[in-house]
């Protein structure tokens, strides 16, 4: 629960440095939809909410983090943003074609989750999610992971983790997709949006600054990241499934 609610005292910063998602991703998640009414539930600070818009969803974008709340109404003053979480959505029934989560299924707490997400879905609505990953497929990728350690730079949402998250309702014929992403980074900014990481920012201070420390001399070292800007290599992953 904790490292649920660490996100708002650094809601500028997520917004800052925190990655947005691959276009084809984001076009992907409702295309099997019967609309294009998207509710992004667990919003943020709107990185996925932007992705939707530029996508052709008609967004309404709910998150229960007062701080991060205001600003995604600050970056993206059009969009119907509202105050609330999985287990309460504020919409109608059957008010909309998909239900999709960036990065945050994980947080939900699908056994009063999932009536709420049944409930506002219209019939053969969509329930979808897209989380970036690191591509440590990638040498370098590969050692900042050892060096940090998996909590700050794995994913949260895997595959196991979000049929887990679903109590197994999407059935055999949710559909998994990767789509290849980057971010423009320097070695500084890096640092930033790990900093950003729900397990980085719950350490004690004394560790965290020491995990942070590790992580900079690590990138001074890389030939790839020691000077100037370097495209972080990453995924945009994802599930989609219509709701049983």
């Amino acid at each position: 629960m904790q490292l649920r609610h660490s996100f708002g005292s650094a809601a500028s910063a997520y917004a800052e440095h925190r990655p947005d998602y691959a276009q084809a991703a984001a076009r992907w998640v409702f295309a099997t939809a019967p609309g294009a009414r998207v509710l992004d539930l667990g919003a943020g600070t709107g990185k996925l909410t932007a992705a939707l818009l530029a996508a052709g969803a008609d967004v309404t974008a709910v998150e229960p983090d007062p701080a991060m709340l205001a600003e995604l109404r600050r970056t993206l003053p059009q969009v119907n943003a509202l105050s609330g979480s999985a287990e309460s959505i504020p919409l109608p029934d059957a008010s909309v074609d998909a239900v999709i989560a960036g990065n945050a299924l994980h947080w939900f707490d699908m056994a009063v989750a999932g009536p709420e997400i049944a409930r506002v879905l219209t019939p053969g609505g969509v329930l979808a999610g897209l989380w970036n990953v690191l591509d440590d497929s990638v040498g370098w990728v590969a050692g900042l992971a050892r060096v940090a350690g998996a909590e700050v730079v794995g994913p949260r949402d895997t595959p196991a983790a979000w049929r887990a998250a679903t109590h197994g309702l999407l059935g055999p014929a949710a559909e998994r997709a990767e789509f290849a992403h980057g971010q423009r980074r320097t070695a500084d900014s890096l640092v930033a949006t790990l900093a950003t990481r729900a397990g980085l920012l719950v350490l004690p201070e004394p560790e965290r600054t020491a995990t942070l420390d590790r992580i900079r001399d690590f990138l001074a070292a890389q030939p790839e990241t020691a000077d100037g800007e370097f495209t972080l290599p990453m995924l945009t992953c994802g599930w989609r499934a219509r709701w049983a």
